[in-house]
């Protein structure tokens, strides 16, 4: 079963959910941002091709225009290819781990998993950003030392930062898949 459905981040911007459920024991979370827009690509790239048009006529040396050329469509390929992520998902498996990835608009890829061994617990936590309290998801891993002890903070959805109404839906069916993997791992 697939649905989706229509969010905001801190900052109010628009983001899509998408759920699938596969089964009891496995679940598919694929938060979508909006895509780089044209508009402000082209207004960036202007400004910055005027001034070097500017100090061209001022210098009339045609090193600067091509400089500023080469300098817009490598910061251009360096945030797309580094910085601006188009899709996070989280893919919850009772009997295997989590796996988080991560879509650059580049189409590079950025892969992590965690085996559910070492998962402790998925939380919401709260933290201070740019002078607001925002609630992130959490995966807590367990300490190999000490049983009951936390040795890592993970958190996911990162670059998209939604608001709570969305990681509660997100952490509601994160505890379904662990309370399931938990009642098959107790019955023998």
């Amino acid at each position: 079963m697939e649905d989706e459905q229509s969010f905001s981040d801190i900052c109010g911007g628009r983001l899509a959910l998408q759920r699938r459920y596969y089964s009891p024991s496995c679940r598919e979370f694929c938060i979508s941002c909006p895509r780089l827009s044209l508009r402000s690509l082209t207004a960036v790239t202007c400004t910055v091709w005027l001034a070097a048009y500017g100090l061209f006529t001022l210098c009339e040396n045609s090193i600067i225009l091509s400089a500023a050329i080469f300098i817009t469509l490598l910061g251009l390929l360096g945030y797309l290819h580094f910085v601006k992520i188009d899709q996070e998902t989280l893919l919850i498996i009772d009997s295997l781990g989590i796996q988080m990835t991560s879509s650059y608009a580049s189409g590079k890829e950025s892969t992590t998993f965690i085996e559910m061994g070492k998962v402790k617990d998925v939380i919401i936590n709260e933290g201070i950003y740019m002078q607001k309290v925002i609630y992130y998801l959490c995966i807590l891993l367990k300490d190999p030392v000490e049983p009951h002890g936390i040795s890592q903070v993970v958190p996911v959805f990162q670059s998209a930062k939604p608001r709570l109404d969305c990681l509660i839906e997100v952490y509601r069916s994160c505890q379904e898949v662990l309370a399931h993997q938990k009642a098959t791992s107790a019955s023998p």
